[in-house]
């Protein structure tokens, strides 16, 4: 890993990562400071039901795409784009279908209309050209971060004027979609090569066979990434579920998201590490692994010491019945960061199914503790469980990445 500003430099993902993420943090910040827990909680089912369908849906191409030994052909690239198109199709109509249904178990009252515009975004993200995948594969880190900045910042500019006028939760859906657009619209503008606008179903089969993995880690992911928010909303409703996302969402900010972005670097450079030398790859995942760990173990201790006064400053009094379930989160969260470095390196080396057999791991374990906790400590049980899942996860995949030293190297797709 090496500075510079470069194309291919990782100086581009941490700009991405700072700005970004930090025009996401204003926005989400700001928005529940002037629309209180209940309106974010409605928001939240609606991009449940958002995430719900995507998980269930994702065929995993995008990640094929960039792991594969070659780079795919003009002809290649149109089946992906059609694939991709109609499964975005398909599951804007299931979500506007299935949106009476929704508003009605989780009591959200007139959301109706909030739930029905969610479904707008997996359309527009898959209409986006599927040369982003090419890029990422080819490590183009600059052109990515100003499409991923451009949009961002539209989306928070978007949300915030509308919430600012009196738009309600309806700001913060619409924000995104008008910054989705743009990422879409800007994928065919300035990337290349384009694919062929028509229908073409053959020539990705060789994919399958990396790409069910992902799609299984996604479903097996959904379960456990999300059925926790459909316990909190259909027990407890909006109000709460606000209270428990707002949690979450500010632990990640502060702790993953700066994980994952790195995910984005990390993926295809230990990818193309791999296709050169897999014991490299294998020796600097580990270097990795412990500068994360250990400033993942001093921010959770400074973080838990400044809970209170942080929710007091950022969000407000009406936000305060969160902070136990911050001060969980944070060490929720630091597992995820590590696992993030996990996930990117062992998708690298084409071993996706230890992913996924964390995750089922991880889902056992929760099958398991959940009931009896949340029996006797409600939604503070419900967290802890959380953390539990993950940490067994996180000790899979590292005894996964371990072995990979010596053990014989899985050939990438293609």
């Amino acid at each position: 890993m090496r500075g510079g500003l470069g194309p291919s430099a990782p100086t581009w993902v941490l700009l991405q990562q700072v700005v970004v993420r930090g025009l996401v943090a204003v926005k989400f910040l700001a928005l529940g400071r002037i629309l209180g827990p209940s309106a974010i909680g409605s928001v939240s089912i609606a991009l449940l039901a958002v995430a719900i369908a995507e998980s269930l849906s994702d065929t995993g191409l995008a990640q094929a795409v960039i792991q594969g030994r070659d780079t795919p052909t003009h002809q290649e690239l149109g089946a992906v784009w059609t694939t991709l198109t109609t499964r975005g199709i398909v599951v804007a109509l299931l979500l506007v279908a299935l949106a009476p249904v929704m508003n009605r178990q989780f009591h959200l009252g007139n959301a109706l209309a909030l739930l029905q515009l969610a479904a707008a975004l997996p359309l527009i993200r898959g209409l986006a050209s599927p040369a982003y995948f090419v890029v990422q594969r080819n490590r183009g880190f600059q052109q990515l971060a100003g499409i991923e900045t451009a949009a961002a910042f539209l989306d928070c500019c978007t949300g915030l004027a509308l919430a600012l006028s009196g738009a309600g939760a309806f700001s913060l859906l619409i924000g995104m979609i008008v910054g989705d657009t743009l990422k879409s619209l800007l994928t065919w503008i300035t990337m290349r090569p384009r694919p062929p606008i028509r229908l073409a179903w053959a020539g990705i089969g060789h994919y399958i066979d990396f790409s069910r993995w992902i799609w299984a880690g996604s479903v097996v992911n959904l379960l456990l990434n999300q059925f926790d928010k459909v316990i909190v909303g259909k027990l407890l409703g909006p109000a709460q579920l606000g209270a428990y996302q707002m949690s979450s969402k500010l632990a990640q900010m502060l702790l993953t998201d700066a994980a994952f972005a790195m995910g984005q670097y990390l993926f295809p450079t230990f990818s193309a590490q791999h296709r050169h030398d897999a014991r490299i790859a294998a020796r600097r995942v580990r270097l990795y692994l412990m500068i994360v760990a250990g400033g993942l173990a001093i921010l959770v201790v400074l973080l838990r010491m400044i809970a209170e006064p942080l929710f007091a400053f950022i969000l407000g009094p009406a936000w305060m019945s969160a902070v136990p379930l911050f001060k969980i989160f944070v060490i929720n969260m630091a597992i995820g960061a590590l696992i993030a470095v996990f996930v990117a390196y062992l998708r690298a080396v084409g071993d996706a199914k230890a992913v996924t057999h964390a995750s089922l791991i991880q889902m056992v374990l929760l099958i398991a503790i959940v009931p009896p906790m949340t029996h006797y400590w409600g939604v503070t049980g419900v967290a802890w469980s959380m953390t539990i899942g993950m940490g067994s996860a996180a000790t899979w995949m590292l005894y996964r990445t371990l072995r990979r030293h010596d053990a014989r190297p899985v050939p990438p797709v293609g």
